[in-house]
């Protein structure tokens, strides 16, 4: 039989999953995330950094500044617990920042931020990697073994948020971008008595011999009522 810790645990990650899938859009999901992973290892700051195409490893939520000055130590200095974790694919756990034998180029940085202990911890899916979730306290030892436990619990539910915020926007986009082409295609077929294939063939021949997205000409068309340069 669980305990009645285990019980409440549970309950406590089933209502933060409600509450990441209740946010409207990638941003707003990203800001909870950041927000709800103080809330749950109990810390005073915390970051989310994402991974692009490209590897490009950028900071998208922070509850704090010194998070943020944190992050870009370590994208500067490219070292640091949060590029070991993507990279490693694993949890890591800094107990005292100013006497830290790991990533120390960053640590002293950040020690004079006044992070003293950190937990780092991996997002991803089932088929990549989405990013690291940094948590940082002031105090010396905060984090411990329990810690990156229910740290990398809540990490699983962030993932399946952002993946899901992603999903989301990414439909969105396609929907919109099919709208925007079809008013083009109306503009032009009202205003050079062409039918709907040719319209399109139109907008397809700009988007071709200017490099440029097939919605991106069709917003130019709408917005200015004229055929682009």
């Amino acid at each position: 039989m669980p305990t009645m810790r285990a019980v409440d645990r549970a309950v406590d990650f089933a209502q933060i999953a409600m509450a990441l899938h209740g946010e409207d859009g990638e941003a707003a999901t990203l800001g909870r995330i950041a927000e709800l992973a103080c809330q749950t290892v109990h810390a005073e700051m915390c970051g989310v950094m994402l991974v692009h195409r490209g590897n490009r490893v950028e900071t998208a939520a922070v509850t704090d500044e010194r998070v943020r000055q944190a992050d870009a130590w370590q994208l500067k200095l490219g070292e640091g617990p949060c590029l070991e974790a993507i990279d490693q694919n694993s949890v890591f756990i800094i107990d005292n920042t100013s006497t830290e034998t790991r990533w120390q180029l960053w640590c002293r940085q950040v020690a004079g931020l006044g992070v003293r202990s950190v937990l780092s911890v991996r997002l991803f899916t089932y088929d990549r990697t989405i990013g690291c979730l940094n948590i940082y306290s002031s105090q010396l030892a905060h984090f411990g073994e329990a810690d990156a436990q229910i740290g990398m619990v809540f990490a699983g539910h962030a993932s399946v948020a952002i993946a899901a915020a992603r999903t989301e926007a990414g439909l969105r986009d396609a929907v919109e971008g099919r709208h925007l082409i079809g008013l083009a295609q109306g503009m032009l077929m009202e205003r050079f008595q062409l039918d709907r294939e040719q319209a399109f063939s139109v907008l397809r021949r700009y988007s071709q011999d200017g490099n440029v997205k097939l919605r991106a000409v069709a917003g130019k068309i709408v917005d200015t009522r004229e055929l682009p340069e």
